[in-house]
């Protein structure tokens, strides 16, 4: 029998945040995959585009034939690199992005979110970052269902929580139209889960304990997460889907999940209700005969067809991030040590990371944006060493400068270090009750024993700014207001 609690939605929290887990999940592929060309459907404001703007810490390793072997750092593409490539494993390197949303006002924040910032103009952020490749962005407004000659062969589409929010017509186009008219490399769904919903009530709870938007097409009796959904499919309906897609398109597929509840779930389902939010990766299957297989079934589609030169969608803003001049053009190898010694002896230290070298802007303009090239540079140097904790190539690594440059760092002077602590004169403070009337300078006097008024409380004070510290500590006081504080006066 349910418990008079059993009325009510149980608590469900994520952390990170749902979104965020989504986000992760969709970066975290795009990564692995080395994408460098992205199309976000259903991009809404632009979160997601505006985090692919950001500028890559530095390239990707440059070819073997632009490091020659030097006798002090392998080859960063051979299989043997102590691993270097693992530097590289959290950066992505897109060259091309674009959104697209049939929503007007979301798409004129995608464009303003993804702007560049004007020329001359700083992020603010304590480094300010340098980007070493360039950029394009297009927001496009339109409808999913018509086709885009611009998107054809786009590496990577990504559609986050979109297909629920489809139209029957539009969701029929959805495959067609993505799979098969763009054909991308890749492509990224995530939808809620149906299944969890459970966990948002008790196993016993009333249907009208679960709050919610009923669906809208009336074609079950679910109630759904958000009043836009046309429908939110189980565990088992999305893993129908993705297979069906996946085998008529010529795809293979790997579905999974994001999103686990903080609260513990007292009736322990947690495993059979799965994620808050199913995802499906879907990679491009390359055997021969598929592509002229999609092609004829794209034509054979009535449903699908180009209507005008852009598929009846307007282009409503592009953007062009410039890379930085010296991208791609690293000074020699001497040049790069010599300036690291430099950096070294000015900054007076003999042990530096390869984190602070690298963002202090110089040294990666030298490298022209290629962290190979820093670490070949110092390895060929005969007054560094490279200490490497760790096989991977990592920004924790530290450069040592050889005692025998030690000589090139000027001594400390009295005037650039601070006075030790035993130079500093602690100025007597009258308010510190641990030090006696009788070490009261002689030539400071304290008025005590004042009698209390309020007259002229809330006049303007004269104060003099220009009287030394003694002086004016004699005219400030301290301590709560004057008057009756009763015990339904609190500081708050």
């Amino acid at each position: 029998m349910c418990q008079s609690d059993c009325a009510q939605e149980l608590p469900v929290t994520f952390r990170p945040e749902l979104y965020l887990q989504r986000r992760g999940w969709v970066l975290d592929v795009m990564r692995r995959e080395g994408i460098t060309e992205v199309l976000d459907i259903g991009c809404g404001e632009g979160e997601l585009l505006s985090c692919l703007c950001n500028a890559a810490p530095w390239l990707a390793p440059p070819p073997a034939s632009v490091l020659p072997p030097n006798g002090h750092a392998p080859d960063p593409h051979s299989d043997a690199n102590d691993g270097r490539a693992e530097v590289h494993r959290d950066v992505l390197h897109p060259v091309k992005v674009a959104g697209l949303d049939i929503d007007r006002k979301e798409v004129e924040f995608a464009a303003e979110s993804t702007r560049p910032l004007p020329p001359g103009q700083t992020s603010g952020l304590w480094h300010e970052p340098l980007r070493w490749e360039p950029l394009e962005v297009e927001i496009w407004e339109g409808s999913l269902a018509h086709v885009n000659p611009e998107f054809v062969d786009i590496e990577c589409i990504v559609g986050m929580e979109v297909i629920e929010h489809l139209p029957e017509d539009v969701l029929q186009a959805f495959a067609p139209v993505v799979f098969g008219a763009y054909h991308p490399r890749v492509v990224l769904v995530t939808t809620p889960s149906y299944t969890f919903n459970a966990r948002f009530t008790a196993p016993d709870a009333p249907r009208e304990a679960r709050t919610g938007w009923p669906d809208p097409t009336r074609r079950t009796s679910r109630i759904f997460r958000h009043h836009d959904h046309k429908f939110e499919w189980t565990a088992k309906e999305f893993q129908d889907w993705c297979d069906v897609v996946a085998e008529d398109w010529g795809y293979d597929v790997d579905i999974g999940g994001v999103g686990k509840a903080q609260e513990i779930d007292e009736w322990g389902r947690d495993d059979a209700l799965g994620w808050a939010s199913q995802v499906a990766a879907f990679k491009r299957r390359e055997d021969a005969g598929w592509a002229e297989r999609r092609a004829a079934r794209v034509a054979s589609l009535g449903s699908v067809q180009e209507t005008g030169a852009k598929g009846g969608h307007i282009l409503r803003a592009t953007h062009q991030y410039t890379a930085h001049e010296a991208a791609h053009r690293p000074k020699p190898f001497h040049e790069v040590a010599d300036l690291v010694v430099d950096k070294m002896v000015h900054f007076r230290e003999t042990s530096m990371s390869l984190h602070e070298l690298w963002f202090g802007n110089d040294v990666a303009i030298a490298c022209g944006g290629y962290l190979e090239w820093l670490v070949h540079a110092i390895e060929g140097h005969s007054g560094l060493t490279l200490g490497k904790p760790s096989a991977d190539l990592s920004l924790q690594w530290t450069v040592e400068l050889s005692p025998n440059l030690h000589h090139l760092i000027p001594a400390e002077s009295s005037v650039d270090s601070p006075p030790d602590v035993d130079e500093i004169v602690d100025l007597w403070d009258p308010f510190d009750e641990d030090v006696v009337k009788d070490d009261i300078p002689a030539d400071l006097h304290v008025v005590e024993d004042v009698e209390e008024t309020t007259d002229g409380i809330w006049e303007e004070q004269s104060m003099d700014w220009d009287k030394d510290e003694h002086t004016l500590a004699a005219h400030i006081e301290w301590g709560a207001p004057q008057g009756d504080w009763t015990d339904n006066n609190e500081w708050t």
